[in-house]
This record gives C-alpha cells, structure tokens and sequence, in this order.
C-alpha cells in the first residue's frame, strides 16, 4: 500500500518533472538534430542520471555538499558550463547556411545516438537543482527502519519512470511533426531559440545564489 509520504514524494517529482528546464530543452534539440531515437535516448541518459544523485544521497554525500559552499558551487559552475557549451553548438548549427541534420532517410547517425544518451547523462548530473532535490529532500521520505540504499533507488526509480514518460511524450510529438519543423528556415530559428535559452539558463545558474 502507498503511504502518503510516497505520494508527497511522487507530487513533487512530477512537478519538478513537467517543469521546462534544461532536460527538455536537451530533448528538443536533439529531436530536431536527429530523431525520435536519439530524443529518447537524451531521454534515457537524463533518467539514468537521477540514479546517480539517489546514489549519492544514501550515500550520505548530501550532507558533505549541503554543508560546503564550495562544492556546491563548483558543481554550478560546471554545469553551467556544460550548458553554455550546448548552447554555443545550437548556435553554431542555427548560423549554418544549411543546417547539418544528422539524419539521412530519416535515420540519425550511431555515433549522434550514442552522443545523445551521454548528454542527457551529463546534463542530469551536473543540474545542481536535481543535485538539491535528490540531497535535500529525498531523505525526508526514508524511515528509519527502511534499508536507506534500496528506498533511495526505489523512489529515484518512481522519479525515473514518471521523467522517461513524460519526455519521450514530447520527442515523439516533435517526431511527428518533424517534416514541418525540419524546414531550413524554421529549423535555424528553433535552432537559435534553443541555443539562446540553454546560455540563458546557464547564466541564470552561474549567477543563482544558492
């Protein structure tokens, strides 16, 4: 039976889930630069990355990184970076005279699946407000008697499910509609508008208080 704490735990996850940030922006990107393989398995590599932070926080390192102002923010400043990085490539496409899609007959290369999954990777765990949620709040739904390592996985697979869900939802409707939003002009606008957004939110990051 699901107590209410587990539903407490499975609101909070949905909203920090269905909340725009840099994940989705991640999986649009990676959409329109390949197709509907290469957003779900951005999508896989996000979701995997939650199990890393459960990781860390039954492994009691929440502790150590919401005591040292230091680490915090060198986990900031690293995935801002990363951010701005993504942004700057997005850019770089969008200014193209002809955008380079990855695709051919409607098939994205291996190695841009295989870069796919490591970035959705990399973002997850360089995202300092996963970092928090997963460190700060996820060990207020483990009870004393629970074996701490296996609840922390559990809830992180809850989490996984719902995220996994909800953004191969959206690389499948952008899949779908790709013959339209694959049209040069409009795939270097969205390009830039990516672009913008992801150096946006890495600078916003960078210049988050804590």
């Amino acid at each position: 039976m699901i107590d209410s704490s587990l539903w407490t735990f499975i609101f909070f996850a949905g909203i920090l889930t269905l909340t725009p940030g840099a994940d989705t922006l991640l999986v649009i990107r990676n959409v329109l630069g390949g197709d509907v393989r290469t957003g779900i398995l951005t999508t896989a590599g996000i979701c995997s990355g939650l199990f890393f932070h459960a990781l860390l926080s039954a492994l009691g390192v929440s502790l150590i990184l919401m005591a040292s102002a230091t680490l915090y923010s060198m986990l900031k400043i690293a995935g801002a970076l990363y951010l701005g990085w993504l942004g700057v490539q997005s850019l770089r496409s969008a200014v193209k005279a002809e955008p380079e899609l990855q695709v051919s007959a409607g098939h994205a290369r291996p190695r841009s699946m295989r870069r796919s999954y490591v970035e959705g990777v990399m973002s997850n765990v360089l995202n300092p407000k996963t970092a928090v949620f997963y460190l700060a709040f996820l060990p207020q739904f483990i009870h004393p008697t629970d074996p701490v390592l296996l609840k922390s996985l559990f809830l992180a697979g809850i989490h996984f499910t719902m995220a996994f869900l909800w953004l191969s939802l959206v690389a499948l409707l952008l899949d779908r509609y790709r013959s339209v939003l694959l049209s040069s002009a409009l795939h270097r606008w969205l390009e830039g508008v990516c672009g913008v957004l992801l150096l946006g939110l890495g600078v916003r990051l960078m210049l988050a208080k804590r």
